[in-house]
């Protein structure tokens, strides 16, 4: 079973409704904000079907979550993935219980061609940043740095306990930068982790700084916290935090901003405002995905759509960190993915399609 279930599973067995917070009167001075949107959704998009086709040629990657994507010079789209299943696939569609699983790879896309990149070798494939001793990296968010030279991946360490299932912690932020050509490993940085709030949820570059969204994860309730570093390199210049007033060089100082968000969710420049697509975590294993607009990078986020509710879910199937990608926009039409999984380990190798993203168009037109 992936340990990613245990941050599910932490989740509080009481489901909250979704509340429309008031829209402050700061906020009501864009577009994004004063408009009401209304979303139409087709699952199925591409690369879906052209992910699932790789899939099932056990070939190489066969399932994983996380989901986010990067766009990289000479045309490629780096994939990039956390807890990771690798071939081969049997011919009706389960996977063999020897089949490798790793907490971290890539897929890159180059047209529609695939290529899956781990850590070791053919034989014994690894994950891309080697696990300690004690625990295990899971990947976050991701951006080029240097002129896309370098491929910067959030890296979340996360800490044997004990000897249990379940007996496993959070420890610490890193930025695991690769190159974006050979993708081989060239550092691992420890990043800002002294406020107990994961630094990995988005990433988003805007006028001059890169925005680090990052969740504090209290298991019943998940906030959102912003940081920013001017440029695109996460480890050469000081972080600032956002206080909900200003921002601060003091990490302890930073704000709650959103109640609700997943571990995994985005924000993304929406005509003259920003637009956060989010799992619901105010519901357990919710199937709803939502909208949030702002006319500032640090919200408030305000006036929530639905954007889609997930027809996976239910019995042992959950689904879970949905976001948008934005590099691979059709015009005004969003792509969205979110991940599946399962709370049973058994029905994941039964049936290799289970443990694969999906991929959503949403298209946001204003209410008339």
């Amino acid at each position: 079973m992936s340990r990613r279930f245990g941050v599910l599973l932490a989740l509080s067995l009481t489901a909250a409704g979704l509340a429309v917070p008031a829209v402050p009167a700061a906020a009501s001075t864009c577009g994004a904000v004063t408009t009401n949107w209304t979303a139409r959704t087709t699952p199925h998009a591409a690369p879906e079907n052209l992910l699932n086709a790789y899939s099932n040629t056990g070939k190489g990657w066969t399932g994983a979550d996380s989901t986010y994507s990067v766009a990289l010079p000479g045309g490629r789209t780096a994939w990039v993935f956390s807890d990771t299943f690798l071939g081969p696939v049997n011919p009706d569609g389960s996977r063999p219980t020897t089949a490798p699983f790793i907490n971290n790879s890539f897929v890159i896309q180059h047209g529609t061609d695939l290529k899956t990149v781990t850590g070791g070798t053919a034989t014994n494939p690894t994950a891309l940043v080697p696990p300690p001793s004690d625990g295990w990296y899971w990947f976050g968010a991701a951006q080029t740095s240097h002129a896309g030279q370098d491929l910067d991946v959030v890296a979340l360490r996360f800490q044997k306990t004990g000897t249990g299932q379940w007996d496993w912690r959070w420890a610490s932020n890193y930025l695991a930068r690769f190159d974006s050509k050979t993708f081989k490993l060239k550092s691992l940085t420890p990043i800002p982790s002294a406020a107990n709030v994961q630094w990995s949820g988005w990433l988003l570059r805007d006028r001059g700084y890169t925005y680090i969204y990052g969740v504090e994860d209290l298991g019943a309730s998940k906030y959102q916290h912003v940081a920013r570093v001017r440029g695109d390199d996460l480890t050469a210049k000081p972080w600032e935090y956002w206080t909900g007033t200003g921002w601060s060089a003091d990490e302890a100082a930073s704000t709650r901003v959103l109640e609700g968000v997943a571990n995994e969710h985005s924000v993304t420049r929406w005509g003259d405002g920003y637009l956060l697509v989010t799992h619901n975590t105010k519901e357990l294993f919710s199937k709803s995905i939502l909208g949030y607009f702002s006319c500032s990078p640090t919200g408030p986020w305000v006036k929530p759509v639905e954007l889609y509710q997930t027809p996976e879910t239910g019995g042992n199937i959950i689904t879970y960190n949905s976001h948008e990608h934005p590099d691979l926009r059709q015009g005004t039409s969003l792509l969205v993915s979110y991940n599946v999984n399962s709370l049973v380990s058994d029905e994941l190798y039964g049936d290799v399609s289970i443990y694969r993203p999906r991929f959503l168009s949403v298209t946001l037109a204003a209410t008339k």
